[in-house]
């Protein structure tokens, strides 16, 4: 495999999120200091600048499209922003035009989620305690009742149907229909990230004691795994729900969460010189992308007796890794604002 560099380009501050539109025509990025770029795919060339957030831009959702609606020429792409202004913001990415404004309150938007709905899609957003579902109008469909601490990440099935909120102390898993609250996790420790396993199994916690929580949410059933260098603030599942990806330390630590799961199972150790500071699977093949502090990129085949497919070194760390839609191209964005986009090649 290979890694060879398609384009670049500089934000004007720390690149805070990245996002593929869901046809893959567009990446936006976001600075942390407000303003969002879109992208052209193909080349790189900017084809918008957003405004984003007077007071710094947090994080980046598009609303998911159907099948259908992605071979309609004139289907619109809508992009969701959180901000520190306590607002999310709609935009309408095709003609680079401001379409709606949620004020939410004077907390941060850190977290936002799109799930899909029979009518249309809904968009939950986390600002301190309070989870709020909206509509693409920026009209609030529901208004959750506060969380017991604030919400640190927020995670939904591809499938739909419901939304994960952690908290510190456990997760509350909500419908996504009629807004109803399903079950509640408890977790004595503060939650970095969530993720839910492709096949819906699965719901995953990084934690800060540092560990990784496993739920069953259908059979009330729990795992535990310890021992991490770090807190776990990073986590990725492949497609096939197999192979889950944490970081923790200086290695990317693989576990294998076929059968009855991970627990009493040895992970695999993808090393790293420096610790881990992003983790990504593509969408429907089967190579991990993981970067660490010292600006390493390298992909993996987990599975490999012999893993490690590809080695690239960034000129500074990455803050995030997305794999485009077909998974033929991997975004990479930096603490200095840099945005590099890269071929992945056999």
């Amino acid at each position: 495999m290979q890694l060879t560099k398609h384009w670049a380009a500089q934000l004007d501050d720390y690149t805070i999120d990245l996002a593929w539109s869901p046809d893959g025509t567009q990446l936006a990025a976001a600075s942390a200091a407000g303003p969002i770029a879109l992208f052209e795919s193909a080349a790189g060339q900017k084809r918008h600048e957003l405004p984003g957030h007077d007071q710094g831009t947090n994080c980046l959702a598009w609303s998911p499209l159907s099948v259908a609606q992605l071979a309609a020429a004139n289907a619109q792409l809508t992009l969701a922003t959180g901000g520190q202004d306590g607002a999310v913001k709609f935009w309408d990415a095709t003609a680079g035009q401001h379409i709606a404004t949620a004020p939410l309150g004077r907390d941060w938007v850190d977290h936002l989620v799109w799930t899909p709905s029979p009518t249309a899609p809904l968009l939950f957003a986390a600002a301190g305690r309070t989870l709020t579902a909206l509509r693409a109008d920026g009209s609030v469909a529901h208004t959750f009742k506060p969380a017991p601490k604030t919400i640190t990440a927020l995670a939904a099935p591809r499938q739909g149907g419901c939304v994960a909120a952690a908290h510190f102390g456990g997760v509350q898993l909500w419908d996504a229909d009629d807004f109803l609250l399903q079950k509640e996790f408890p977790y004595a420790n503060g939650i970095h990230a969530l993720v839910w396993s492709p096949d819906q199994r699965w719901l995953v916690s990084g934690n800060q004691d540092p560990s990784v929580h496993l739920w069953i949410p259908e059979k009330d059933i729990e795992l535990h795994m310890s021992g991490y260098e770090t807190k776990v603030k990073h986590l990725s599942y492949d497609y096939t729900s197999r192979w889950l990806a944490t970081s923790g330390g200086r290695d990317a630590c693989i576990w294998d969460c076929s059968g009855e799961g991970p627990e009493g199972r040895e992970p695999a150790m993808l090393p790293h010189d420096a610790p881990i500071c992003a983790v990504a699977f593509q969408n429907a093949h089967g190579l991990l992308a993981t970067a660490a502090q010292d600006g390493t990129v390298q992909l993996w085949s987990p599975e490999r007796p012999k893993p490690l497919r590809a080695t690239v070194k960034m000129p500074t760390p990455a803050t995030r890794l997305i794999w485009s839609p077909d998974d033929r191209q991997l975004a990479i964005g930096s603490e200095k604002g840099a945005v590099y986009v890269l071929k992945c090649e056999a």
